[in-house]
């Protein structure tokens, strides 16, 4: 093929390619009213969403070509693995060997079988972690991931504490503190990164080191890495200790209130979040007649009763409520 025939070629493949691009283009508008055209999936047509009009019919569903009803049996038909996540050292890359000594048909292997996937495991399980970083970080995500279950926190504030330990080990943070106190530390700034704050005591309650070393490690993190942290709302400690305690939706509404009334007369300064919300949350207990004792808010804030009862007193005076002190 000449040169001749090669520049040509393109050129036609070029207009026969913008050709395509403008009939797709055109095609997402109705030719009668141009509206907006949406696909009906269980008829395979695509359907102007103003009028009606169908435009296309017989098309083909890229879907799947079995039905099922619940996770289970999803699960148990889908042909792909589990999606990627950082919160897994290989990020789930790798191949997991199950631990049922049975075959593809529910079959029990024999014994010589068994030792053999026995010997296939293990050596499956040394490849997974070749060096000392990924045996460290696998470590890590496995404690980031038992201390968020025990705290309640959801996927999307493990997945971003996993991150910033991942941070922390490729810029070499690690050296001269604990695995445990580093991945304690990501998941703390993780959890105030997303809105859903605990306090110290609560992360030093599911934690393997001491609340000074916590302090210290997430100092250093968050210095180092250069993490954005706002400083804790007390409203975002209202829901939960709301729910935990049965309130009423009027309660939680009441204390948001309390504490927005407080930020604006600057009593929130230099006092602690959590205190402020357990002292809000008391008191609009009180407001609306619900009854709630201090005792009972002290054990779900996991403070004291004397800040509840201090941060109260400043609370309803900023609320020029001082007849209920």
């Amino acid at each position: 093929m000449t040169e001749t025939n090669i520049r040509r070629y393109s050129s036609s493949t070029a207009e026969q390619e913008s050709e395509r691009q403008t009939e797709s283009e055109e095609i997402r508008l109705c030719p009668e009213c141009e509206g907006r055209l949406v696909t009906d999936e269980e008829h395979g047509e695509l359907v102007c969403g103003d009028c009606g009009l169908v435009v296309e019919e017989g098309n083909v569903d890229r879907g799947p070509e079995w039905r099922a009803f619940d996770s289970a049996e999803r699960d148990s038909k889908s042909r792909v693995g589990a999606p990627t996540t950082k919160m897994m050292h290989d990020k789930g890359l790798s191949t997991n060997i199950g631990w049922q000594d049975k075959d593809a048909y529910g079959k029990t292997l024999s014994s010589r079988q068994r030792q053999q996937m026995q010997r296939l495991r293990t050596w499956n399980e040394r490849f997974r972690t070749r060096d000392s970083k990924e045996r460290n970080l696998k470590q890590a995500l496995g404690e980031i991931d038992r201390m968020a279950s025990a705290l309640g926190l959801p996927q999307a504030v493990r997945e971003t504490a996993s991150v910033i330990y991942r941070r922390a080990l490729a810029e070499d943070l690690l050296p001269g503190r604990s695995i445990e106190g580093v991945a304690t530390a990501a998941l703390y700034a993780s959890a105030r990164q997303a809105g859903t704050p605990r306090s110290l005591d609560e992360i030093a309650s599911v934690s393997r080191v001491e609340k000074m070393e916590l302090t210290r490690t997430y100092r250093y993190i968050v210095r180092e890495l250069k993490l954005e942290i706002q400083p804790a709302d007390p409203e975002q400690y209202v829901p939960r200790f709301a729910s935990d305690l049965g309130l009423s939706d009027e309660a939680e509404r009441r204390a948001r209130e309390l504490l927005r009334t407080a930020k604006e007369a600057g009593i929130h300064s230099g006092k602690s979040p959590v205190g402020l919300a357990a002292a809000a949350v008391y008191a609009a207990s009180l407001l609306t007649n619900e009854k709630v004792t201090q005792n009972q808010v002290s054990n779900v804030a996991n403070i004291s009763e004397v800040t509840i009862r201090n941060r109260y007193k400043e609370l309803l005076e900023a609320e020029d409520l001082g007849l209920f002190v």
